[in-house]
């Protein structure tokens, strides 16, 4: 095995074949250092369709395939979890249990580990064994309500806010956790990290502000949510720019570089009367020049500007290339592991396994392990 670089070197994480936000958990470690190993189906026949392609989010991990359903596998996987801090699965309740893999029995062979769960609706509730997606969690969590004009239908990026930000991320977070807790008292638990619960977590943010008046119920009425200075406008070119000139000194360092300062309109920041005014000025002036010129002008002052870049685009910004953000020496575009580290840097985005590829590996492992 090549030795693992990074700050969560020496913690060994069993991930079960999933799709989403396990996955990425699995490689959120593995980018850090974890010795994460993929558990996949094994392939039937040469039905290529068989097993997950291979992706970024499979990188740096290691691959054995194993038929969970067969006495000797589920004795390999056992073995597995045996010799781990913690174990990741995304299935929907109760199916790891019928295959006599759930927490119980796991914690039977290591007490210590960290058996995290991964689903939309959560272990119990009336919608724990409905099917659902990011989008779903999102509308229910209300972390969708905002995301949107008011003009148009909340719809909040794609996979960021659920499946991401409230799925994925709180995993990695309750994973970690547990296993501080873990090497602390000697004693596992079980992670039921469920992508509603999350998504409704980061709404804590905009419910501080909600009592104080800074966010409101309606949609397109804040300061976050449809103030003219905190937005994005079309440039001449078919481009985008954003704004976000929210603190006062922030608003009139804008003013000042757009030429705006002495523009009785834009007199008074927090009127929500002269909004549309605003709205109306900002996307004419914006209008009438392409990106570049915006950036030119505004890019790296206090203005708090930026410009929509696409993933394509987002490669290219002198920003972005300059911190090393992506990469795609592999052939695809990928971010590179976040955060950073200075006393013990992670590795740059490693290669994804082939299917099955680490299977000898492990097991030689595994039979050592046993001989100690």
């Amino acid at each position: 095995m090549t030795e693992k670089k990074g700050p969560l070197a020496g913690i060994r994480v069993i991930e079960m074949e999933g799709i989403g936000p396990a996955p990425f958990c699995g490689m959120h470690l593995a980018d850090l250092g974890a010795d994460v190993i993929l558990v996949e189906r094994k392939v039937k026949g040469t039905d290529p369709g068989s097993t997950m392609p291979i992706g970024i989010l499979k990188r740096g991990k290691r691959s054995i395939a194993l038929d969970l359903k067969d006495a000797d596998d589920k004795a390999i996987l056992l073995d597995l979890v045996a010799s781990a801090d913690a174990l990741i699965e995304g299935m929907r309740p109760g199916v790891m249990e019928r295959l006599g893999l759930g927490p119980e029995v796991c914690h039977q062979r290591n007490p210590a580990l960290v058996y995290g769960r991964i689903t939309g609706w959560g272990q119990e509730g009336p919608l724990s064994q409905a099917a659902g997606h990011d989008i779903n969690y999102v509308a229910l969590s209300s972390a969708g309500w905002y995301a949107g004009p008011t003009s148009g239908v909340p719809l909040p990026p794609p996979a960021m806010v659920g499946d991401l930000g409230g799925g994925a991320n709180y995993l990695t977070i309750g994973i970690l956790t547990g296993i501080i807790q873990a090497r602390a008292t000697g004693k596992g638990d079980v992670v039921d990290a469920a992508i509603v619960d999350g998504a409704a977590h980061m709404m804590n943010l905009i419910f501080d502000l909600l009592p104080k008046g800074l966010m409101k119920q309606e949609r397109g009425v804040s300061a976050l949510d449809g103030a003219p200075w905190y937005g994005t406008y079309r440039c001449a070119d078919g481009e985008h720019i954003t704004v976000g000139s929210l603190e006062p000194k922030f608003y009139a360092e804008l003013l000042q570089r757009l030429g705006l300062g002495n523009d009785p309109v834009f007199a008074k920041q927090f009127n929500q009367e002269d909004w549309p005014q605003q709205a109306r000025k900002f996307a004419e002036l914006f209008a009438s020049e392409p990106c570049a010129h915006w950036c030119t002008l505004l890019e790296g002052t206090d203005a708090c500007f930026a410009p929509v870049t696409s993933p394509e685009s987002a490669m290219e910004h002198p920003h972005n290339k300059a911190r090393g953000i992506f990469e795609d020496s592999k052939g695809y575009q990928q971010a590179n592991p976040a955060p950073r580290f200075t006393a013990s840097p992670a590795a740059t985005a490693a290669a994804p396994p082939e299917h099955d590829e680490h299977r000898q590996e492990i097991l030689d492992e595994l039979g050592a392990a046993k001989r100690r």
